[in-house]
Formats: structure tokens, C-alpha cells, sequence
């Protein structure tokens, strides 16, 4: 018989048992051997023990562990055929259950009823179900704990993720068969490094990640995993961050007495110390001759604009060009307003009327008419516009810059690396780079997804921040409140302020026109369909308009509107000639409105909790005291539920980010929109391993600088440099 290898097909330890085979290959996509070992299970069930089960969910996948109450048979007729049912009572701790089990010979049944007898324990899977008030497990499978199926089963069951028809248990079986055969495991730490670390070797850490006898076992098995995984992923980004440090940049020093004073200068405020520090800290990476790479974070109102700005104008006074990349045209138009307005007449060069160290401030989106944007392009080409503003449209190859000195991506969690580099690759050198995100993200995270990145918070907020009230209105409980909500906008209006109403919907009779952050998923990762139709702003426009904010003056903005009617309507909202703007999530991040100190979102639980959070900062920007209402039919205790009552309890940003990502799978928070690394994250999650992470990345500094090429660790540098080749960072690489 030939060697067993990691590279051998699974189909070598699969034997004679061809269906499951092909379920392996086809449903969870294995092909080899090596896969197959690195197929963990994602929990285990103690054999010892009666499983714990909280109120199951019908549809629920369950794998339990109960006490037989009783086991009987009866038969029955299916056309002429008689057939044999046996019915086994299980007790756990939680609620009894009842499985059903089919068989076409008495034999059989009498075989079931002696492996299930009363007072011994078994385990069934299957899919939960009620019938007559008592909970059942469908399409069940299992076998009892003290018959010879259990006798090769570890003490604590591994449950996998698996596709219909191919149990835990058959996978268990196939494992340890493979476990036994396989020769020539690569391991990726020495001897010596496996003693520093205090690791389990790879052969070990496999045997007790699959079939533990004991906690500890399972432990030092996830310890060792967990650490290889964080460790390579901070290797590569280590060895990323010393690649971007070698490259060479145009230094942009500024000068004292360029466009940048004379903005300063104009100020009608003082900047906060954050802003101070921040701004310091990036001009005088803005003069280094090697390329900048910056993240910063702030809360929403903390003024990152202002900073980025500062950073750009620097940049004009060198000679160069900066260019903001926005992810929606009305954020890009928000920001041609709003770094406009500051300007003033610096932002008018050449222009009758223009300040003497003025430049141009150009915008460049997708939906401009031919002339404007063959003007815009002739202006960014020439260099006139020192400040270039767009969205998508400035990544087109047609658009072309003079001297791209630093790239502003505002909202990097809308883009994709691939995009941020295809702006980055239009400099003739390196360009400087400042990602901006007003969703905080935890330290592990930022550590994580822009390990690359140096990172900046801004966390105070300027003066003229007035507190935000965040209530729940929670229509399962109470239906009628919806009355005083819309009682309440009615009360802000004629107080001369203004209101938004934003609703997760563009129309109620269209299939995909959802804006919203859909997060409610079932155990398999399934969107999980809202029971009732979602408020869409057409309907609920037009509703309120003639209804309960009848007289009022309302108007609607959503992506599928005309550019044009997008920004006047945002214009007439902004001038105080809209009193109520039922909208979608398009005012979600840059819309700034004074005046603007309520906000109703209908459907709050089909959001997620950083646009929640993003959302309710539209509000209370003007110094006057802001509430946001988060209208729900979500039921006390369910996830949904939970996530407004944490948004509701909490204005603290990098708070809510924790509930957002323990709520969130972690591929959404971490997918290639963000890193690239999506499939790399197995046994390793960012917020419950954040001392690991931190530990992985003091080792992956230290083995570097001793040995930056890891030739003392060859097993390391291989699974390296396998991940630097491959598409996931093909992407970082671009970032």
C-alpha cells in the first residue's frame, strides 16, 4: 500500500465508503488528506454528560446527548407493506425529546429496542421540530453510548461542520483512520521554537484537537492552533509593513507660509488636542522620503475631515495633489461642499477672485455630464486642482493625476484593497496614504485587518457636540408608541429644527433595493427573512405626508434618484426648506446638517450596529441636543433585540464595535472588502483571542529582526511565503 501523505486524495482513508466520500469532496470541498486534518470541529459534546439545551429553534440542527426514558415499537401499514416504528423518549437538561426511527424488518426493531434501553445514555442528531407541544428531532441519527459504535468515540464528541447525510461521527471515524495512516505532516515550528512557545507538536495538537478525553486536551490542542494561525498572518503583515518601509516616497514637506498657514490662519476655532497631536504626527510623515500608510479612526463628529485637510493642503503646498476617495456620490458631494466652504477663496485658483496661494478643489463622479467632467479631468491632468474629489469614477484608467502625492480613503470599510490600489498606482512614486473610518474598531481588529497600517484615534469630540438620547420603540410590546413617535417629529419641526426618517427599503414592491446592513443569520450563515414587509421610503413617505405629518414639508432621497435630485434635495434639507427627509442609508456617513436634531429608523434591527451608529451622528451636530429613535418589531431576548438595547445604552463607538463583532460573523468583519484575509481565519477570532494576537505579533517582530528571510524556520517561511503568493495577498499586497 502506498504512503499516506497530507497531499493524498481523501479518498485513501475513505476506503470502501464512496457516498460520503463524494459528500466530503462536493459538500465541504476536502480534496485531500491534508484538508481533511484541518477540518476542525467548531464545538464539542461531553459523552459523560446530558447536553444542555436552551430553547431550540424549530429547523435547528441539534446534536444531543440524553437519557433513553423509553424505547418501544410499534408496527403499522404503508400501502400493503407493514413497516416498523420505534419511538425513543430521551431526557437532557433541558426540554425531552422524542426521535422516530423507521425500520422495514421486526428485526431491526428489535435491534433498536436493545441498543436504546431505558437509563442509558445515546446521542442523536437531527433537525429540531414540535409536534403536540413536545419537541422532536426530524431525519434523526445516533447510536447509544455503551454499545460498540461509542467504543471508538472520543469522551468528548467532536461536531463538525458538515453537509446533509455525513455525520460528526462518520467524519470522527475517518479522521482518526487518517491520523493512524498519515506520514509527512509539515510542522511549522522547530523543536526549539515549539519549546519557547510551550506548543504542542503537529501530530499531537491534531489527535487531541479531534478526539479530546479531556478539556485540557482540547485546550493546549486550540492553544497551538490558534497561536500558528495568528503568527503566520502577523509574519506576513510584519514582512508587508518593512517592504513599505523600504520603498521611497516623495517627501512633501509643506511650507510656512503656503495655502496650509493661510487656512490655519482663517480657523474660527481651536483645534482640539487630538486634532493637534494627529496633525503633527502626520505632517511629519508627509516629509519622510518613504511612504506613509496611516489609519485613522474617529467617532463620528470627531473631526477627522479637518485632519485629513490640513494633511492635504500640506501636501498642495509641496507641489503635489491629493485625492479623496468617497464610497456614495453624496458623500462626494458633501465633501466638495463642505472642504469648498472651508476654503473659501483658497479653494478658487485661478480664479478671478481667488486667494493668492489658492488651488482648485475639482469633483469627479460617475453620473457627470460629458463637458463637466471632460473640464474636471483636463483640471486634475494639468495639475490646477490640487484637490481631487470622487468616488469610484477617479479609479477609471482614463483619469490620470500630475503628481499624486497622498491618497484619502474616507470610509475604508466600503472599499476593497484592489480599489484602494488602483487609485495608489496612478502616482509616479509611491504616494502617501491615509485611510479614514468613523466605525471604531477594537485594537485585536485594527491589529488584524490593517496590521500594515499605523493607526491614529481621535477620541475626543470638538465643541458644539451636543449629547445623543437613543431610545427603543418596541412595537411587539408596544404598538402604539409609533403614534408619539411621529407625535414627537411633529414637536421637533415646530421647534424650527429637523428630522430624518430613514427606512431600510427604497420601495416596497422591488426585489433587491434594500440599503441596509442586513445581519440577522441563521447557524449556517443563511440570511434570516424578516417576518413582516420592511418599511420602504416611498410608502412611508406618502403615508406620513398624509398622515400624521400632514403640512409638514417632507421630501425623499435614495440611491436610485438622479445625481441631480440627489444633491438638491440634500441642498434643500441643508438650507432649512425640507422639515422631515425620509430616506435610505444614503445619508449615512458625511451628511452634516446643524440643524437637524432627530431621527426616526424604522426597522432599526435590519441594521447593524456600526450603522446604527453612523446613522444616529447625523444628529445633534449644531450644539443642540439630538434623539434618535430606533423603531423595531424585535421581541425581547432575540439577537436583534439585543443589538438596539447596546446601541440604545452606549454613544462609546469602539463599545459598540465589541457587540458588533460578537454579534457578527467574522469573515463579514474581516472579508476581502477589508484584508483579503478572509480564509484565513479558522480557529482564530479577534476579540476572545486578543493576547494571543498581541503574543504573535511580539514573536513575529522578534524572529524577524533576528532573522528576517525565517531560514532558521523553514516550516514558517513556507507557509509564509504560501500565503504572500496567494490571491488573498495578492490583495494585501495591493493595500
Amino acid at each position: 500500500m502506498a504512503s499516506i501523505t497530507p497531499d493524498s486524495p481523501i479518498g485513501a482513508v475513505f476506503g470502501s465508503h464512496h457516498k460520503k466520500r463524494k459528500l466530503a469532496e462536493e459538500g465541504l470541498g476536502l480534496r485531500t488528506v491534508g484538508e481533511l486534518l484541518r477540518h476542525f470541529p467548531r464545538r464539542y459534546i461531553a459523552a459523560s454528560e446530558l447536553s444542555e439545551v436552551p430553547t431550540p429553534v424549530v429547523g435547528e440542527q441539534l446534536t444531543i446527548v440524553g437519557e433513553v426514558r423509553s424505547c418501544e415499537s410499534a408496527s403499522f401499514f404503508s400501502g400493503n407493506r407493514r413497516q416498523f416504528r420505534t419511538t425513543v423518549r430521551l431526557r437532557t437538561d433541558g426540554p425531552d425529546f422524542s426521535v422516530t426511527l423507521f425500520s422495514p424488518y421486526q428485526s431491526l426493531a428489535d435491534k433498536h429496542e436493545a441498543e436504546f434501553r431505558p437509563g442509558h445514555r445515546a446521542v442523536f442528531t437531527g433537525k429540531a421540530k414540535q409536534f403536540r407541544g413536545s419537541w422532536q428531532l426530524d431525519q434523526p441519527h445516533g447510536f447509544a453510548l455503551d454499545g460498540a459504535e461509542a467504543a471508538t468515540m472520543s469522551k468528548l464528541m467532536p461536531v463538525y461542520p458538515l453537509t446533509a447525510k455525513l455525520y460528526s461521527w462518520d467524519l470522527q471515524k475517518v479522521i482518526t483512520t487518517a491520523l493512524d495512516l498519515v506520514t509527512g505532516v509539515p510542522d511549522v515550528f522547530t523543536p526549539e521554537l515549539r519549546k519557547e512557545l510551550e506548543l504542542l507538536d503537529i501530530m499531537q495538537a491534531l489527535r487531541w484537537i479531534h478526539a479530546p478525553d479531556e478539556w485540557s486536551q482540547l485546550g493546549a490542542a486550540q492553544k497551538r492552533f490558534r497561536f500558528e494561525e495568528a503568527l503566520v498572518l502577523q509574519l506576513v503583515l510584519a514582512r508587508r509593513r518593512a517592504v513599505h518601509r523600504a520603498q521611497g516616497a516623495q517627501g512633501r514637506p509643506g511650507r510656512p507660509d503656503g495655502i496650509l498657514a493661510a487656512f490655519d490662519a482663517r480657523l474660527p476655532f481651536e483645534l482640539t488636542a487630538g486634532q493637534r497631536e494627529i496633525g503633527e504626527l502626520i505632517a511629519g510623515e508627509l516629509a519622510r522620503d518613504h511612504p506613509m500608510n496611516r489609519l485613522l479612526q474617529g467617532e463620528v463628529g470627531s473631526g477627522k475631515t479637518l485632519v485629513a485637510l490640513r494633511a492635504m493642503l500640506q501636501v498642495v503646498d509641496s507641489g503635489g495633489q491629493a485625492a479623496l476617495l468617497a464610497p456614495t456620490e453624496v458623500l462626494a458631494q458633501q465633501h466638495h461642499r463642505s472642504i469648498s466652504a472651508m476654503l473659501g477663496d483658497l479653494a478658487q485658483g485661478g480664479m478671478l477672485g481667488g486667494a493668492a496661494d489658492a488651488t482648485g478643489v475639482v469633483l469627479l463622479t460617475g453620473s457627470m455630464g460629458k463637458a463637466a467632467r471632460q473640464e474636471a479631468m483636463l483640471k486634475i491632468v494639468t495639475g490646477e486642482a490640487g484637490i481631487v474629489i470622487g468616488t469610484h469614477a477617479l479609479l477609471e484608467d482614463k483619469v490620470q493625476l500630475a503628481d499624486l502625492g497622498l491618497v484619502v480613503v474616507d470610509e475604508q470599510h466600503r472599499f476593497g484593497v484592489e480599489q484602494r490600489a488602483a487609485l495608489t498606482d496612478k502616482a509616479g512614486s509611491p504616494p502617501h496614504v491615509l485611510v479614514m473610518t468613523a466605525t471604531p474598531i477594537p485594537r485585536t481588529v485594527a491589529m488584524t485587518v490593517f496590521g500594515d497600517l499605523e493607526t491614529s484615534v481621535l477620541a475626543e469630540l470638538p465643541a458644539g457636540r451636543a449629547p445623543i438620547q437613543t431610545n427603543v420603540v418596541p412595537l411587539a410590546d408596544q404598538p402604539a408608541w409609533i403614534d408619539r413617535a411621529w407625535q414627537r417629529v411633529r414637536e421637533e419641526v415646530e421647534k424650527g429644527h429637523q428630522v430624518y426618517v430613514v427606512c431600510p427599503r427604497i420601495s416596497g414592491d422591488a426585489g433587491e433595493d434594500g440599503e441596509s446592513d442586513q445581519l440577522d443569520l441563521d447557524d449556517e450563515g443563511n440570511e434570516v427573512p424578516p417576518k413582516r414587509a420592511l418599511a420602504a421610503v416611498e410608502d412611508v413617505h406618502a403615508e406620513l405626508a398624509a398622515g400624521p405629518l400632514y403640512g409638514l414639508r417632507t421630501a425623499v432621497l435614495h440611491g436610485r434618484l438622479a445625481p441631480d435630485a440627489k444633491d438638491a434635495t440634500m441642498r434643500s434639507f441643508a438650507a432649512g426648506e425640507i422639515d422631515v427627509l425620509v430616506a435610505t442609508t444614503v445619508i449615512e456617513v458625511g451628511v452634516d446638517v446643524h440643524n437637524a436634531t432627530m431621527m426616526v429608523l424604522l426597522d432599526a434591527d435590519r441594521f447593524g450596529v456600526s450603522q446604527l451608529h453612523q446613522l444616529r451622528g447625523r444628529v445633534g451636530r449644531g450644539g443642540l441636543p439630538g434623539l434618535c429613535l430606533l423603531v423595531s418589531w424585535a421581541e425581547v431576548g432575540s439577537p436583534a433585540r439585543d443589538r438596539l438595547d447596546a446601541v440604545a445604552a452606549t454613544t462609546d463607538g469602539f463599545e459598540l464595535s465589541k457587540v458588533d463583532l460578537e454579534q457578527r460573523r467574522e469573515g463579514d468583519v474581516l472579508g476581502a472588502s477589508q484584508s483579503g484575509m478572509r480564509s484565513s481565519l479558522v480557529s482564530l477570532r479577534v476579540l476572545r483571542d486578543e493576547k494571543t494576537i498581541i503574543r504573535a505579533r511580539e514573536a513575529a517582530e522578534a524572529l524577524l529582526s533576528g532573522d528576517p528571510a525565517l531560514a532558521q524556520s523553514p516550516g514558517l517561511a513556507a507557509v509564509v511565503e504560501q500565503v504572500e503568493a496567494s490571491a488573498a495577498s495578492a490583495y494585501m499586497d495591493k493595500g
